[in-house]
Formats: structure tokens, sequence, C-alpha cells
């Protein structure tokens, strides 16, 4: 499992970074607090405050590609 930090600061930023998780054959959540939801899923991220640091948790080891299309939101 690989865990990054990320911030989501607008819709399209939302939209993007659903579009790249969805391209992925891994499962990947967002946590927010106690708030756990799917990262494919627009619903589940608006269900939560997506401007807000939120952790990544990507359940593989090999996912360079979808790091590599997120890094723009990357909190560092």
């Amino acid at each position: 499992m690989t865990k990054v930090n990320v911030r989501l600061m607008t819709i399209n930023d939302v939209k993007d970074f659903v579009t790249a998780a969805n391209y992925c054959s891994y499962d990947i959540d967002l946590i927010s607090g106690r708030y756990n939801v799917d990262a494919k899923s627009l619903m589940g991220i608006f269900s939560i405050v997506p401007s807000e640091n939120l952790e990544c948790q990507i359940f593989s080891d090999e996912c360079e590609d979808f790091l590599k299309a997120i890094e723009p939101f990357i909190v560092k």
C-alpha cells in the first residue's frame, strides 16, 4: 500500500483526479478524518470536503503512473 496526501481545490481538480483513478485496476481510497470514500467516485469525493488535505491510500505498490498523473494534487 502507498499513501500520499492530496489537496483538491476545484471541481476540475476532483474531476481530473477521479479520471486518473479510474484508469487504475487497483483500489484507491480518500480519507478525510473519519470518512473513507472510493477515490473513483465523484459523488463519494463530493460527500466529503474536497478542499482539505486528504489522505490517499493506494492499494498497490506499483502505482508510479497514477502518482505521476496526480502529481499536481500531491501535498509535499
